[in-house]
C-alpha cells in the first residue's frame, strides 16, 4: 500500500510540474510590467480560470494530501536498528584517575 502510495505521489508530482510549466502566466505581458495587466477584480481579468488552472489547483490539493498521508505511514513504520541508539547504551564510567602531582608545580597534571 505504501508504495502504491508513493507511486501516485511522484505521477501527482510530475503531472503537477508539467501542468505549471505550460501554463501561460496572467502577468506575462509587456503591458503587465506597466500596470495595464488584469484589472482590479478579485480573479482578474480571466475570470475564476480555465481548465489548467482548475486542474493545476486539484493536483496542488491531491499532492499534499498524499504528502500528509504518507508522512503519517512513515513515521508509524517501526524503525530498523541502524546503529544511532549506539552512544545511548554504552555505560558511562564514573571513575577517575588520580592525578598526577608534579614536583615543581602544585598543578595537578592528567594521564
Amino acid at each position: 500500500m505504501y508504495d502504491l502510495f508513493v507511486i501516485c505521489y511522484l505521477l501527482v508530482s510530475l503531472a503537477l510540474i508539467l501542468l505549471v510549466l505550460i501554463q501561460h502566466g496572467k502577468g506575462a505581458s509587456m503591458g503587465a510590467a506597466f500596470g495595464a495587466g488584469a484589472s482590479g477584480t478579485v480573479f482578474g481579468s480571466s475570470g475564476t480560470g480555465n481548465f489548467l488552472t482548475k486542474t493545476t489547483t486539484f493536483l496542488a490539493i491531491l499532492f499534499f494530501m498524499l504528502s500528509l498521508v504518507l508522512g503519517n505511514l512513515t513515521a508509524k513504520q517501526s524503525k530498523p536498528d541502524d546503529g544511532s541508539d549506539f552512544f545511548q547504551s554504552v555505560p558511562v564510567s564514573t571513575e577517575q584517575a588520580p592525578a598526577k602531582k608534579d614536583d615543581v608545580n602544585d598543578i595537578p597534571v592528567g594521564n
